[in-house]
């Protein structure tokens, strides 16, 4: 999907609805690539797959865990950065812990904060909640 926001300037937006299964996260890092390397994505966009493809991965994977039987994934990119948002029916909120040396897990909310130029959750009036992590193009 295409949205205008200005003139000769676009914003490629879509959305994938995504089952609640082990799967899940290996199918939103295909198609987030698929997405991000394709011929209308600006290329100074194109360099960040793999942190996008990281942020995606950690997402879904905490929202097939904690969220729900389902999530929606929806990416979005622009003149001046991309957008990755992941909602779930869940009502617990993602907690960026503080770490230690001996943490097996728990890790995914703060590598994402870590590479998201910012990061924010939402929760929405029917229930459930959007993460969204907003990465810089320059």
């Amino acid at each position: 999907m295409r949205a205008l926001t200005g003139p000769g300037r676009h914003t490629d937006r879509v959305e994938y609805a995504l089952p609640g299964k082990d799967t899940s996260p290996g199918r939103a890092r295909h198609l987030t690539s698929d997405f991000l390397t394709g011929p209308t994505v600006p290329a100074a966009t194109a360099n960040q797959v793999d942190t996008a493809l990281l942020i995606v991965s950690e997402l879904v994977t905490n929202a097939i865990r904690h969220g729900g039987r389902r999530c929606r994934l929806r990416l979005a990119t622009g003149p001046t950065g991309m957008t990755i948002e992941v909602h779930d029916d869940g009502r617990s909120l993602p907690v960026l812990r503080p770490l230690t040396a001996d943490d097996t897990g728990g890790r995914g909310m703060a590598l994402v904060d870590s590479l998201a130029q910012q990061l924010e959750v939402t929760c929405d009036r029917a229930g459930g909640k959007t993460v969204r992590a907003v990465l810089a193009t320059t």
